[in-house]
């Protein structure tokens, strides 16, 4: 006497077994492997991770701070972060946004400050002002951006260069000091008949 034959619905569960498997094979297949293990002058992290997004909270629960960074690396002997190509959002007490970028970035021991190096660029939506220097610093606790590198504000059509840059983005403030130097073309609109 033979074994009994499978059922259709028996042969339909295994063959739906053997193609999710078949799928979750390729899928592990086609996962890029992670980079190398950082390490340098800082020290061996104690972790990394890749496509990251960080999101930082104020005292009243209300995110103030979103990084997104292909690669970050934290070290703990310094308790540092160093992110690779950052991009930030930095949320005022108004609600509104300021965009943040630099080659490079790190978080500083409990997270602040934030210090974006190389192409490092501030940006105003609502102002309409751009900053770009090669070093900005930023303090979310005071809503203080820095720089003591040369920088270029740009309000088009205007234009100015200093040596320090400051803003208080919660004041809607900024200074430039130091050398300044500026581009502000004449108003060529025709002033209304009456």
């Amino acid at each position: 006497m033979g074994l009994p034959r499978p059922g259709f619905r028996t042969g339909l569960l295994l063959l739906l077994l053997a193609l999710g498997g078949g799928l979750a094979l390729l899928d592990l297949q086609e996962a890029p492997l992670p980079g190398p293990v950082p390490g340098d002058a800082s020290g061996e992290p104690d972790y990394y991770l890749e496509d990251a997004r960080l999101t930082r909270f104020d005292a009243a629960g209300q995110p103030h701070q979103r990084l997104d960074t292909p690669r970050l690396s934290h070290t703990p002997h310094d308790d540092v972060t160093r992110l690779e190509q950052p991009k930030g959002r930095l949320y005022d007490t108004s609600g509104r946004v300021w965009l943040a970028s630099g080659d490079h970035g790190t978080l500083g021991a409990g997270g602040n400050p934030l210090t974006l190096t190389g192409d490092a660029r501030l940006l105003a939506p609502a102002e309409r002002w751009q900053l770009d220097t090669e070093i900005l610093h930023f303090d979310a606790v005071s809503g203080h951006a820095w720089s003591e590198t040369p920088a270029l504000l740009r309000q088009p059509p205007q234009r100015m260069r200093g040596e320090r840059f400051d803003a208080w983005i919660d004041d809607n403030r900024a200074r430039l000091t130091d050398n300044v130097r500026g581009h502000h073309p004449p108003d060529t609109r025709e002033a209304p008949e009456s």
